[in-house]
């Protein structure tokens, strides 16, 4: 792994082995990174960031460009990283080749978009400046599911505007979260010491991450209860927080329905539904509750589960068997608390990871509709009319996506901006798939925002200078 300016194996005495969901395969082994590296990574970047600040906004953009053209370069095998590493289908990993590469594109124009500002003075002959700069160093913790790009999401912007990084992917995807985005950036002329994967356990490093006293700001996406831990480890630091969701897909009852259950499809199922933004609960108005959970059902038994390398295969395997009790536990609780399980059907593959979608109905304390499943579960729910629909749907503590269907825009959008979320997508699916965009929850599920202005806000910070062109009296 890349530490400091050199790489090398971690000093931890523990060795962990990537392993593919579905086929078991060992993909690599790694040498676990201690603190001790932690504290070499971070001071590293202290040493190598005040250059990289003080290089003109052309010499950061020309880097993030060549970044891009290496992703072209080498889409396949990325790609076939990222499937192998996730267990995702080849259309997932696709679209998350083209949202990493299109990041790299869009914060290559950030460095000539940090603007600073004058700012009217009431004392006579006095100027006041505010310039904007980036904070130092930036600590990046991403998730496995989305790995690659929900690491550049914060890596790209953060070395864009000037900063240094240190990023600890999860350890179930340390090559796509991190050490093959290294080599890409090195490829692309990063000057060493500016970006540091460090792939290490929690109880090694976890805490100290956070804790360390050199990152301004934490970027953190994963659970709910994790972000929460971080916030109370954190201290004084910026935080950029994406949790854990519970998205309400609402159907109204002029919605299309055709177009209804297509984004349904998508946005419950695609990567086995573990993504934050996926859809967790379908709120169906009661006038047309019955004909679109026919027709989702329909739509659903013809997903093709297994083997994520077939390009038609649509639901490939959960990430490791952990995961997997986590979801057959809810699915099981939520029956327990009177939801009918309507499609289901036992896990299987290799590993015994690939697990069927299961659709269930039920009440929205259930469960499946009251926890995160992360996993190919939908609960559909029946609401008696539109403002109860909108209960239910801001009935949680979660507030991240969310999506509405109706013929009427501007009712679905009056019903939207009602629905207590950081995002919602008007007769669309809630996993927003544009890279061009702004991310980020209410609630439980985070604090900040990713993506465009957003980002370089998050990144940089604002120091007022005064200057006085006048001589002037004072008080004593």
């Amino acid at each position: 792994m890349p530490i400091g300016t050199a790489w090398r194996p971690g000093s931890s005495d523990n060795t962990r082995a990537v392993t593919d969901p579905y086929t078991g395969d060992t993909l690599t082994e790694l040498a676990q990174a201690d603190e001790g590296d932690l504290d070499e990574a971070y001071s590293a970047a202290v040493a190598a960031q005040p250059d990289w600040a003080e290089a003109p906004p052309g010499e950061r953009a020309a880097v993030l460009r060549a970044a891009a053209d290496v992703m072209t370069a080498r889409q396949d095998e990325v790609v076939d990283w990222l499937i192998r590493e996730t267990g995702g289908t080849r259309a997932k990993a696709e679209l998350e080749w083209g949202l990493v590469r299109s990041v790299m594109w869009e914060a290559a124009s950030m460095p000539h978009h940090v603007e600073g500002r004058i700012m009217p003075s009431d004392i006579p002959g006095k100027e006041s400046r505010v310039y904007r700069q980036p904070v130092g160093v930036v600590a990046v913790i991403s998730p496995w599911n989305f790995p690659m790009q929900l690491s550049n999401r914060s890596v790209a912007p953060a070395l864009a505007v000037g900063n240094a990084v240190v990023l600890k992917p999860a350890g179930d995807t340390p090559v796509t979260g991190g050490l093959l985005l290294a080599r890409i950036f090195e490829e692309a002329g990063l000057p060493p010491g500016l970006l540091s994967v460090v792939v290490g356990s929690g109880s090694d490093i976890g805490d100290a991450i956070v804790e360390h006293p050199v990152p301004r700001v934490v970027s953190f996406t994963g659970s709910t209860p994790v972000g929460k831990g971080i916030a109370e480890k954190a201290g004084l630091k910026k935080l950029a927080l994406e949790l854990g969701g519970n998205g309400p897909l609402v159907i109204l009852d002029d919605a299309d329905l055709d177009l209804a259950v297509r984004a349904s499809v998508f946005g419950s199922f695609f990567h086995q539904g573990q993504i934050c933004m996926i859809g967790n609960r379908i709120i169906a108005d009661a006038k047309i509750h019955d004909e679109f959970l026919q027709r989702f059902l329909d739509k659903v038994k013809a997903l093709k589960v297994g083997d994520p390398h077939e390009p038609d295969t649509q639901l490939g395997p959960v990430i490791n068997s952990s995961q997997l009790e986590g979801i057959l536990d809810k699915i099981q609780r939520a029956q327990d608390d009177g939801a009918d399980l309507l499609l289901g059907g036992e896990p299987f593959g290799p590993t015994g990871q690939c697990l069927p979608p299961h659709v269930l109905s039920g009440g929205n304390d259930v469960a499946t509709a009251r926890e995160e499943v992360f996993g190919p579960v939908m609960t559909v729910i029946r609401a008696d009319g539109e403002e109860d629909a909108l209960r239910i749907a801001n009935d949680t503590e979660y507030g991240l996506s969310s999506a509405v269907f109706s013929r009427d825009v501007d009712r679905a959008v009056r019903f939207g901006r009602r629905i207590q979320a950081g995002m919602t997508h008007i007769n669309d699916a809630p996993v927003n798939d544009d890279a061009n965009t702004a991310f980020g929850g209410e609630k439980s599920s985070g604090i900040g925002r990713f993506g465009g202005q957003w980002a370089i806000d998050e990144f940089t910070t604002d120091h007022w200078v005064s200057v006085q062109h006048e001589p002037r009296q004072y008080a004593i």
